[in-house]
């Protein structure tokens, strides 16, 4: 008890001590805030929460600035009646002024120093303390009648003051956004209209009147006073402005300058070559005879151009964006009466086959001869490599009398390749669209865009949907280049595309486009092409003649099969040159006499054979079977191989095989357990023997569903162990109940496996109509079976 006692009388003695030493140093404060060095303005009005800085320079008030930064950095400051006074007495400056806080200093060149402020509250001189070595003064805060924030009164006062401050921000320009609304978010009213008042740009007097006024809202009536007079002063000034400007003859000002050009361009010598082309260039702007806001813009460009200095850089911009304006065949179009006859003939001495693609573009010549009109789907030509997609498009133009202009796609990932660059870039120039209607001369040219689906997209934009409005008929009509700024119609330009596969077109781009596929070349055609075209080009090109070389029908069987695997001729083209360059070489050498090169002699001159097609016809093994697959560069077979060996019952697929591709293999098997009995497997064989097949040429990637009923087949024959032909090639979908479904390719599968030399070929039944589309020659060569189930195809492969 008596322990209690001490303890709470040890805390009532510590609690007394330290409300002494709260006194005391509050004490301390007081003094040290209530006499501060002082510091008189000249010129300069300083209120509170206002940030100001200024120089000092005068001895007395560097010193007080010294003393203020040893104590607490407090000092106080007040304005000069007169800032001409150099050394201010009691009487010169104002007994009202601002504590403030001395944030910074910075030490200027002799003996100045900038100090940055910041007023914390207003205060009164009580006395004059001591007037050496500096102004020191005794001071007292001055108290504020603060009214109701919430009052009516006060808050229609405050929002009348915050629309005429937005006025005068929006008259004078010297206040922005942002300073405006934090002056709205302040809640404090004595702190609002302090810093109100530091934003207006008022004399020192006004500014003086009040920081004294320590009535809130007189002081905010007053600054709304001086705020209306001040809007009323800008209005007059702004209005005075535009009195004074619209005095000024314009017609007088530009006939002053116009006068001093002249005379600078006369002292140059430039003045007659400027004007001179300035007059030529608004002849063909006439002459061309533009829709009215186009002849508007180009003309202005023109007569801008002659008031720029000519070694300038937008005078260099301006001259060629006026000249390629001009250069462009606005009006010019070839005399191109669609001739129906003429096309045929043009399309049968450039190109031989191809009977459905000329038939097409024969039909599409005849509608436009009807209608006299392009509109319509756009071309697009869709092949192997090889078959003449380019050399087509340039025979239509030859047809139809017209110029052509081809443009690469491949690899393009700019946008401005095909739109242009706006002019505010350096060395802008247009989009090739309106490049290649320049170059070609007429606004009616065959337009090829050449590798449409490898065209790419990247952080520059996505060239595909640039493309859109080139290619669409109803809106190319108005295409406007970045560069032209002025729309070009492209309605009578004849477009047509090119690409090896559908698959990478972007899907607005194609559905724009009517296709047309072309398939690869059979042998027979290639033997004629070679005769008709290839081999009098080569020998030309090389400096021969037909006294030189002689290439035998079956020198160019032996180029077709052995050294060349394309479903076009452009190897075989490339192969024919190099049989060229090595004639020359020994005619040059001094060799005379007729080089014959036969199927017997061709490797002399080629080396060994690159490809091998023959198939031992007859041969079988067990396991192995013959696909057929269709590639970008035409059609292939492939050997697929399956092996049973003791395990688990896993399925291991080996060769780059895709998902789908992998998916009918999985099928496949699932359909074999379902018929295992029928077929005589054992019925368990999923559990203890694993199935791996594999497809070679293992570095190549393979997918689709087309291999579904062969790799069914190969299976079979290892689990049965009864051999396979693997002279007859298949293709079909399989599915899990053994149907086998239609696929596509199928004219340059069976182009493919009449390569390799095989003449049976199993198809899907309901791919019987794709048999006509083939070459009769191949046709006649070759015994079609239809299967429409897997068991069928059992049958005719597997050697019981």
């Amino acid at each position: 008890m008596d322990d209690n006692k001490k303890n709470n009388n040890l805390e009532e003695i510590s609690g007394i001590l330290n409300q002494m030493l709260d006194i005391e140093n509050k004490e301390e404060t007081e003094d040290e805030r209530n006499i501060l060095p002082m510091i008189p303005l000249r010129g300069l009005g300083l209120l509170p929460k206002m940030v100001l800085h200024f120089d000092v320079g005068r001895e007395k008030s560097v010193k007080a600035l010294e003393s203020a930064m040893i104590s607490n950095q407090h000092i106080f400051l007040t304005s000069q009646k007169d800032e001409d006074v150099e050394e201010p007495d009691i009487d010169d400056y104002y007994s009202v002024g601002v504590i403030a806080r001395i944030k910074q200093m910075l030490k200027l060149q002799g003996d100045t120093i900038r100090i940055l402020v910041e007023g914390i509250s207003r205060a009164r001189i009580t006395e004059l303390v001591s007037e050496e070595p500096y102004l020191k003064c005794a001071v007292e805060e001055m108290a504020e009648t603060v009214p109701d924030s919430e009052s009516p009164e006060f808050l229609a006062l405050k929002r009348n003051v915050e629309n005429n401050f937005e006025k005068y921000a929006e008259l004078t320009r010297r206040v922005n956004g942002d300073t405006i609304g934090s002056v709205k978010e302040i809640g404090s009213p004595s702190v609002f209209a302090d810093v109100l008042a530091s934003h207006l740009n008022i004399k020192l007097e006004e500014k003086q009147e009040l920081l004294e006024t320590v009535d809130v809202q007189e002081r905010l009536e007053k600054i709304s006073s001086i705020l209306v007079r001040e809007i009323e002063i800008l209005k007059i000034e702004q209005d005075i402005s535009a009195k004074v400007k619209s005095q000024v003859n314009q017609n007088q000002k530009e006939y002053y300058l116009r006068e001093q050009m002249k005379a600078i361009q006369g002292e140059l010598g430039m003045d007659e070559d400027l004007e001179s082309e300035q007059a030529e260039w608004l002849r063909q702007l006439n002459e061309l005879k533009l829709e009215e806001k186009t002849h508007q813009k180009i003309e202005k460009e023109i007569k801008r151009f002659g008031k720029m200095q000519p070694m300038s850089a937008e005078s260099t911009v301006a001259r060629t964006y006026i000249e390629t304006i001009l250069s462009l065949p606005w009006n010019k179009s070839s005399d191109s009466e669609p001739d129906l006859k003429r096309a045929e003939e043009v399309l049968e001495e450039d190109h031989f086959g191809l009977e459905k693609v000329k038939e097409r573009i024969l039909e599409y010549i005849a509608v436009m001869k009807l209608t006299d009109s392009l509109k319509g789907p756009i071309l697009c030509l869709v092949g192997p490599p090889g078959v003449g997609k380019t050399s087509i498009a340039r025979s239509i133009a030859r047809s139809l009398n017209r110029e052509f202009f081809r443009m690469s796609l491949g690899g393009v990932r700019d946008e401005a390749e095909i739109r242009g660059h706006r002019r505010t870039y350096i060395g802008a120039i247009p989009g090739r669209v309106i490049a290649g209607i320049r170059d070609a001369g007429t606004n009616n040219p065959v337009f090829l865009f050449d590798e449409v689906d490898k065209i790419g997209a990247d952080y520059k934009g996505d060239p595909a949907s640039a493309l859109l409005e080139v290619l669409d008929p109803e809106q190319n009509r108005d295409y406007t280049d970045h560069y032209l700024e002025v729309p070009f119609d492209l309605s009578k330009v004849m477009f047509i595309t090119t690409a090896n596969t559908t698959d990478t077109i972007p899907r607005p781009l194609l559905d724009r486009m009517e296709v047309i596929q072309i398939s690869g070349y059979t042998e027979e055609e290639k033997l004629a092409i070679a005769d008709r075209y290839l081999i009098p080009k080569k020998v030309s090109e090389h400096g021969l003649t037909e006294d030189d070389i002689s290439i035998t029908d079956d020198a160019v069987r032996s180029l077709v099969n052995y050294y060349t695997r394309e479903s076009g001729v452009r190897n075989l083209e490339r192969e024919i040159s190099n049989l060229c360059r090595k004639t020359a070489r020994k005619k040059v050498s001094g060799e005379s006499g007729r080089i014959t090169v036969t199927s017997e002699n061709i490797t002399d001159f080629l080396g060994k054979k690159k490809y091998h097609y023959d198939i031992i016809e007859g041969k079988t093994e067990i396991g192995v079977t013959t696909g057929m697959a269709w590639t970008v560069v035409g059609g292939d077979t492939l050997f697929i191989e399956a092996a049973v060996l003791p395990g688990t019952g896993k399925l291991v697929l080996t060769g780059q095989l895709g998902d789908v591709m992998q998916e009918s293999a999985k099928a496949a098997q699932s359909y074999i357990r379902s018929v295992a009995d029928e077929l005589g497997i054992e019925e368990d064989f999923y559990k203890n023997r694993d199935i791996h097949i594999h497809i070679p040429e293992g570095a190549t990637p393979k997918d689709g569903p087309s291999a579904g009923v062969t790799m069914c087949t190969a299976m079979v024959s290892a689990l049965t162990q009864i051999p396979a032909r693997k002279d007859i090639s298949m293709t079909g979908e399989i599915t899990l109940t053994g149907k086998v479904l239609p696929v596509g390719g199928i004219k340059e599968k069976v182009l493919a496996a009449h390569r390799a030399g095989i003449r049976k070929i199993l198809l899907p039944a309901e791919n019987a109509s794709d048999i006509d589309d083939i070459h009769e020659d191949v046709r006649n060569e070759i015994e079609f079976v239809l299967i429409s189930n897997a068991r069928e195809a059992f049958e005719q492969v597997l050697v019981k």
